[in-house]
């Protein structure tokens, strides 16, 4: 249960969700005081179904996605006397019945950031999306000092002194990611605790392929900024602080689109360049990259395993023409489980 000097409720970020929402909401509130949604510029009566449902909402008049439908929520619970939040989807990815499993995360460890994990059920993932979310889950935890189990499921609880001290400059899926990296890049434990995996439904507004460019363009460009003052400091890995170099980037929306682009397209290189660094620093820094030792899986691994994901779009490409003359391959499965370090076998 949570603590009892703990205010905690609900937030969902809701865009066309009206098959959904009033299921969702009904069942958030059997475990919380209070529930409320984000009505995205929704044109579908989202926000009429959830208000029936018992939701307090806010209407936001134009779609501008869920990283922006979040900030907002976050403010509003803010305004509400909430003490953290736990998100959902609208489209029920998440099972309500899994709350109570934050909640008593949350009295144990108040001040940590709760995610849900799916990897316990990996069958029930579509083999792209878990193909992904293994390589976001490596750059990501790296980004954020420590393993976290899933980086891209959405079902989290936020304490809200945490979001509070943080600037979030992103928008879209990329700052649930963004959210992450800054926690961890401020020295914030974050938990996994095992979550329903639901993939049975076509709801989701995720864009595989924009989506999940634009999220690994942030990772990039946010680990350049935090190796950038790694690596020359001694024993620092947490690198956060709100308006950092990253920061101050965020606020200029074609400086920010430069230098992500930048990143991406050097992403080879940067690990590299690191790598460099570390070699001809380490005499002057002692005990720099820090958070990169502590992984104990160092710059050559991470350099070997950028380079070997440039391949992937040849892997996919020869597996989808083996299997369209009938032979059944996973080829790209295999690679990625070869490649992609899980963190247990880095110890």
């Amino acid at each position: 249960m949570p603590s009892m000097t703990s205010r905690i409720c609900v937030v969902i970020p809701a865009y066309n969700a009206s098959e959904t929402i009033a299921d969702v909401v009904r069942g958030a509130l059997r475990h919380v005081p209070f529930v409320i949604v984000a009505d995205d510029g929704s044109t579908d009566g989202t926000a009429k179904l959830a208000v029936e449902a018992g939701a307090r909402v806010v209407s936001i008049e134009k779609n501008q996605g869920k990283g922006h439908a979040l900030k907002v929520l976050f403010q509003t619970a803010r305004n509400e006397g909430c003490d953290a939040v736990v998100s959902m989807d609208a489209d029920m990815q998440h099972n309500p019945e899994d709350i109570p499993r934050f909640l008593e995360a949350h009295s144990l460890h108040p001040r940590d950031v709760i995610v849900g994990s799916r990897m316990h059920e990996m069958e029930k993932i579509p083999r792209g999306r878990h193909n992904s979310m293994l390589i976001a889950r490596f750059y990501i935890s790296l980004a954020a000092n420590q393993f976290i189990g899933d980086t891209q499921c959405g079902f989290r609880l936020y304490p809200l002194s945490l979001v509070k001290d943080i600037v979030l400059t992103t928008d879209r899926y990329v700052t649930e990611a963004e959210i992450l990296m800054k926690a961890g890049g401020a020295g914030v434990l974050i938990r996994s605790v095992r979550v329903e995996t639901i993939y049975d439904n076509n709801n989701s507004h995720f864009r595989p392929v924009m989506d999940i460019v634009a999220i690994t363009a942030y990772v990039i460009s946010y680990i350049v900024t935090k190796w950038l003052v790694e690596g020359v400091l001694s024993d620092r890995p947490y690198t956060y602080a709100p308006n950092n170099i990253r920061d101050i980037i965020g606020r200029y929306t074609t400086i920010d689109t430069v230098f992500q682009t930048m990143t991406l397209l050097l992403a080879p290189v940067i690990p590299v360049f690191f790598f460099v660094e570390q070699i001809l620093f380490s005499p002057i820094v002692k005990n720099n990259y820090v958070s990169i030792r502590r992984f104990n899986i160092g710059f050559p691994r991470i350099i070997l395993v950028t380079h070997l994901l440039l391949i992937l779009p040849i892997i996919a490409i020869v597996e989808k023409s083996w299997n369209a003359i009938g032979s059944e391959v996973q080829l790209v499965d295999r690679f990625v489980k070869r490649v992609v370090p899980s963190f247990e076998d880095t110890k």
